[in-house]
């Protein structure tokens, strides 16, 4: 019984061990031998694994990039974590003659060195000394798992070394197989050391999980008691993150449920957002590629409150024009049941605004409305070429300024009502006629 206990104790020591006072860890450990983890070594990664190996420094495969090779696919960007501090990375890729680039990131631990026309951002394991809910003071270490319980979610803190193997402390692995998505150890603590991961685990949740309402109640209580926090994060962050959220999976529900927890106020979203016509747009457009602004805008209900979200977000000038162009439209340019080209007000309104951009942004009216149909005849056409000018009128006589402008107005509505079929000489004999 005694020879037991030893035996136990020494299993148990050797794989389980205290985290941070808040929650027990396990490292588990797999080979990885698939074709996409395969096809990352190229020239440049198998130079860099070579150089940190001379240099007895550990290199390892980080965060999402785990993640995506774990559920099969190859990632497009691959972040590496090291031993190395970045003072001796600097004087390893110096003594070998290896360029770096971008090192702003230094000082958070981050070096950027480029081998064979590739640049690989190598940083430093850390731990967070201190923590105001958006930025965070470091210190290095070497201890993989440290550096690990620092991390927002279980399937973003695995590592992976070059040789295959998988190094997961806080059951990453398993939560993404059974498509979970859980902050490490506690989701207060890891909330309140940076609010935007709020967000994350939202568009985390959407990349991931199977089922919309697969959420751990104790998790969605710790985002509502720390949603305030989200007021202290700049609005472009925010943005980044709610952009990715809107147009993955789930959108409907996961901003819904934003709204439930009372997180829309700290967002620049209306407290009143439009729930019923935002879940009508997503069912109409998810299946379409909308752009983000395309479901956001069915939230708000005037011009006034594109500007307040404008004020907090700062979305480009492109997706606030997107918005304005949806709540103006949305109800007011729609098609004609009486007319027998559907697509024939649309066509008008392009033609009329004589704006590129409109185009595009009738594609988006028409996801927001559901018209599948018009969609793919709308994105068929090329807009016509209004095929006279002042000076064809010119030619034929007419001088004044105000007429010309007269005659090229009534010309354009004929033109319209040819659906765009009549061609010069036509045109101009309707003039002469």
């Amino acid at each position: 019984f005694l020879l037991f206990l030893q035996m136990w104790s020494k299993l148990l020591r050797s794989h389980v061990t205290a985290r941070s006072g808040f929650c027990w860890r396990r490292l588990f450990t797999m080979q990885l031998k698939t074709s996409e983890f395969q096809s990352l070594f190229t020239d440049g990664l198998n130079g860099l694994a070579e150089l940190f190996g001379k240099h007895q420094h550990e290199l390892r495969i980080a965060g999402g990039a785990v993640r995506d090779l774990l559920s099969g696919k190859r990632p497009e960007d691959v972040d590496f974590a090291t031993t190395a501090t970045p003072e001796e990375m600097k004087r390893m890729f110096q003594s070998a003659g290896i360029r770096m680039i971008n090192n702003k990131g230094e000082k958070h631990g981050t070096i950027t060195a480029r081998l064979h026309d590739e640049n690989f951002e190598v940083t430093t394991l850390r731990v967070d000394v201190q923590t105001d809910g958006r930025h965070a003071e470091v210190e290095f270490t070497t201890d993989w798992q440290k550096d690990a319980e620092r991390r927002d979610l279980t399937i973003n803190s695995m590592f992976l070394a070059l040789d295959g193997t998988l190094y997961d402390y806080f059951q990453g692995y398993e939560d993404l197989q059974k498509r979970k998505v859980r902050f490490v150890g506690s989701a207060v603590e890891r909330i309140q050391e940076d609010y935007l991961r709020i967000l994350r685990y939202f568009r985390f949740y959407g990349r991931v999980a199977l089922d919309p309402g697969d959420h751990e109640p104790e998790t969605l209580k710790a985002i509502r008691e720390n949603g305030c926090g989200l007021a202290s994060i700049s609005g472009e962050r925010i943005w980044v993150e709610l952009k990715k959220m809107v147009v993955g999976n789930h959108a409907a529900h996961l901003l819904e449920l934003m709204y439930s927890l009372e997180l829309a106020q700290y967002m620049g979203l209306p407290q009143d957002g439009d729930i019923e016509e935002m879940k009508r747009v997503w069912r109409n457009a998810n299946e379409h590629a909308p752009k983000p602004m395309t479901i956001l805008a069915s939230l708000l209900h005037s011009p006034e409150e594109v500007e307040k979200m404008d004020l907090r977000l700062k979305v480009s000038r492109e997706e606030k024009n997107l918005a304005l162009f949806l709540v103006r439209y949305r109800r007011e340019l729609q098609k004609n049941p009486d007319e027998l080209d559907s697509l024939k007000p649309f066509k008008d309104f392009i033609i009329d605004s004589r704006e590129l951009d409109n185009q595009n942004r009738v594609c988006e009216l028409l996801k927001y409305q559901g018209e599948q149909k018009l969609l793919a005849e709308l994105s068929r056409w090329s807009i016509p070429r209004f095929p006279v000018n002042g000076h064809d009128l010119r030619r034929m006589g007419i001088t004044s300024g105000k007429e010309i402008g007269s005659t090229l107005q009534q010309l354009r509505e004929v033109w319209k009502k040819s659906r765009y079929r009549m061609d010069k000489d036509e045109l101009l004999s309707y003039v002469k006629s």
